[in-house]
């Protein structure tokens, strides 16, 4: 490419220019350098002897990415020094790169593998309803470990085919937003087709899981793919889209149990799934102010556009509605003291903590609030292990006295 026939470039931006140009392939990283990406300058100002660039775009086809300020302060650096900063802005690091080969690390990302958080936030809820079973049953502790194990390879497979059926609905939307306008789909490392057939096995894998269950629960388990197939597109309809999420999420809760002992407990999984529903609202509402900016201005809707600044009022209101409904539960349950020790007082404070520490204005602030809810759900199950530990403890010392 012949950048001297756009504008009188100086020689350090040629030289750059050259770096980028000649190690796509060195750099080795298919999400960001593809064969079919050209990569040219955009802005070309009067340079000043403090400003190299303003702007590159990665363009492949019909969409761009901007990288605003990405190389240094001073056009007299030194060439490598420029190539070192410049490689570092773009190419964004993950554990992913170390054991993937190139073909197959846009499919990992499109699952979001370098993401667990997802899949903790849809086992979690799982893993309350399988304790809660395991408690009220006096269910034998290999039948829960198993339980639990297999629940555990389903979010992950689950959660994976969420992500792809998401980015499939919004590969337009994706490329607007900063956040996500690279993730494979929308940048046009993988086509609608390979996203299809990724998710063809991704089901299979998912159902192959789900059949492992008694039938009821077969049934339950298959009736949440309706919710989770419309989701992403609840975004463009309603400002709510957080509210079908949870729905979709925390299916969970009411699947645990059933897949446990055979039936539903509606005394207990209900009021449990909603807890799992009012808990999303909060966590995804922080989670979606990182984007709001962007929402706003492609017509996407959330919680965090409907909210505003009354935004912290609404996260206190959940929260309660979270600790409510857990309470419920685990009272229809017959919980013990150290389940609304740890379960109900010790997330509470954690959800405090959250809220009055959160800027909603911080997008990065908003990510690290949202990650740490991974230890809130940890905390709703450790109380529910507890409760079964001092259960098993009592009932021991019973027996002993007894005897």
């Amino acid at each position: 490419m012949l950048l001297s026939s756009f504008y009188n470039l100086r020689n350090d931006q040629i030289k750059l220019f050259s770096f980028l140009n000649n190690n796509k392939r060195k750099l080795n990283y298919p999400h960001y350098f593809h064969n079919s990406y050209n990569l040219y300058f955009t802005r070309f100002p009067v340079l000043s002897s403090k400003k190299c660039f303003q702007n590159i775009k990665i363009i492949n086809i019909s969409q761009s990415v901007q990288y605003s300020s990405l190389i240094g302060k001073n056009h007299k650096e030194s060439n490598l020094s420029l190539n070192k900063k410049c490689k570092e802005s773009i190419i964004k690091h993950s554990w992913l790169e170390k054991y993937l080969p190139p073909k197959l690390l846009p499919y990992a990302l499109l699952a979001r593998l370098d993401k667990p958080i997802g899949t903790w936030l849809l086992y979690l809820p799982c893993t309350w309803s399988i304790t809660m079973a395991t408690y009220q049953a006096h269910l034998p502790i290999t039948q829960t470990i198993y339980m639990l194990t297999l629940f555990g390879v389903g979010a992950f497979i689950m959660r994976g085919a969420g992500c792809t059926i998401n980015d499939m609905w919004d590969r337009k939307i994706d490329k607007l937003v900063e956040r996500t306008q690279n993730r494979p789909l929308a940048s046009g490392v993988i086509t609608p087709f390979q996203a299809l057939t990724f998710l063809g096995l991704q089901l299979s894998a998912g159902l192959t899981i789900l059949t492992q269950l008694n039938y009821y629960s077969i049934f339950l388990g298959a009736t949440s793919l309706s919710i989770v197939i419309i989701y992403p597109f609840m975004k463009r309809v309603t400002f709510w889209p957080q509210l079908y999420l949870g729905l979709a999420i925390n299916w969970g809760a009411l699947l645990g149990w059933p897949a446990m002992i055979g039936n539903s407990d509606w005394s207990v999984t209900f009021p449990l799934y909603c807890a799992g529903v009012c808990w999303t609202l909060m966590y995804d509402t922080i989670y979606a102010h990182q984007d709001k900016n962007f929402d706003r201005a492609i017509g996407v809707k959330s919680t965090a556009l409907l909210f505003g600044d009354k935004t912290n009022q609404y996260l206190t209101f959940f929260s309660g509605s979270m600790l409510t409904l857990l309470t419920i539960s685990g009272y229809m349950n017959g919980q013990d003291w150290p389940f609304y020790l740890i379960s109900i007082l010790g997330t509470g404070s954690h959800l405090a903590w959250q809220l009055q520490t959160v800027n909603l204005n911080d997008a990065a602030d908003c990510n690290r609030k949202f990650r740490t809810n991974k230890w809130a759900g940890l905390m709703v199950l450790s109380g529910i292990l507890a409760d079964i530990t001092w259960k098993n403890m009592k009932n021991n010392q019973e027996t002993i006295e007894v005897n």
